[in-house]
């Protein structure tokens, strides 16, 4: 199986399955003489791992991190950083029942036909799981680049939309709630549809928005390798990521372009920020800000019609443990995705000009 690499200089490749004995992955590329706060890395990992309120899946997992390599008394060495993440709380008979059919916009059926096997427990690789290892590479890749403030956080949850500009938000209020939403009023409303929506058996997308902060001029590398490009390659691997736009996005193209145009202050800086902090391909010192949809999880506990691995009709539900809402515990995957990304063309641009 290809693809379990991600950057070029500031690399992480990943490793394992859902219900297997352990997830891991290693870090190459971090440079050496980087103090790691080793309780910063747990605390993005608690905010991404199960059972932790009410309106997520119930599996209960520590997913606490054991680093086995590349640290020597918290301070890396310049060699590969290997980690692994146990697995302790595994049910593989809540998924007996699904190892011949396939769950309706899950991956288990393109699995199965792309590579002939196929691990139903959870998913196997498909699963989510997977990304708690993104978690650490990016709390490690945030480390590396510490003065670049990356904040993620629930904008929309159905057809419920945090309507307040930016500017209007507290970020510290992120935490104070299990939604991850910055306004307590428009959190407490987006908990209470989850719980209705989990209490049909049924599950429900939303949009994530992040933004990026003390951004230095000059990330990203033309022609295709565009700091956007890579922010979006990063957001749509992430599992049930459906969309992705930056700055204005869909919206600027109801703009004209005397609308649209960012116009100059004297020290470089911008009057308005709808290019989202980046312009042709590259930082230009502005916030980065960009939207990220999430789709309603596949695995519902409702009764569907589907086909079994012989071609045949047959109905299915869910069971087990399954997240209702992705999005709350999708907003350090999204952090730490972006990390990767900013560390990334970080090191490549120490080496842009003499």
């Amino acid at each position: 199986m290809a693809g379990n690499s991600f950057g070029k200089l500031f690399k992480l490749t990943t490793f394992g399955e859902s219900h297997g004995p352990a997830i891991g992955g290693i870090i190459d590329g971090c440079p050496a003489g980087i103090t790691l706060d080793l309780d910063k890395i747990q605390e993005d990992l608690n905010k991404r791992k199960p059972g932790q309120s009410a309106i997520v899946t119930q599996r209960k997992e520590p997913d606490t991190v054991v680093f086995l390599s590349g640290i020597f008394e918290g301070v890396t060495t310049g060699t590969p950083i290997g980690f692994t993440i146990e697995n302790a709380n595994q049910k593989s008979n809540d998924y007996s029942h699904i190892k011949d059919a396939f769950r309706p916009s899950h991956a288990d059926y393109t699995y199965s036909e792309k590579y002939g096997i196929r691990d139903y427990r959870g998913g196997g690789r498909s699963s989510a799981r997977e990304t708690a290892c993104r978690v650490v590479g990016g709390a490690v890749a945030k480390q590396l680049i510490k003065d670049i403030e990356i904040v993620a956080f629930t904008a929309s949850v159905g057809e419920l939309k945090l309507d307040k500009e930016t500017d209007e938000l507290d970020f510290s209020l992120i935490e104070s709630n299990p939604v991850r939403c910055p306004d307590p009023e428009t959190a407490a409303n987006m908990e209470t549809y989850i719980k209705e929506i989990r209490s049909q058996g049924d599950t429900v997308g939303g949009t994530v928005k992040c933004i990026i902060k003390n951004v230095p001029i000059g990330l990203g590398e033309p022609v295709f390798d565009k700091l956007h490009a890579s922010l979006g390659q990063a957001m749509l691997s992430i599992n049930a990521v459906k969309g992705f736009e930056f700055g204005s996005g869909f919206e600027g193209t109801k703009l004209k372009g005397s609308e649209h145009n960012d116009l100059f202050n004297q020290d470089g800086s911008t009057k308005t920020n709808l290019s989202g902090g980046i312009q042709g391909g590259i930082s230009n010192g502005m916030d980065i800000y960009f939207n990220v949809a999430f789709k309603p999880v596949a695995t519902i506990m409702q009764k569907q019609e589907t086909i079994n691995s012989k071609g045949e009709f047959v109905e299915m539900q869910g069971k087990g443990r399954h997240d209702p809402c992705v999005v709350p515990r999708a907003i350090p995957i999204v952090e730490a995705m972006a990390a990767l990304v900013l560390a990334d063309f970080w090191l490549q641009n120490k080496v842009s000009k003499i």
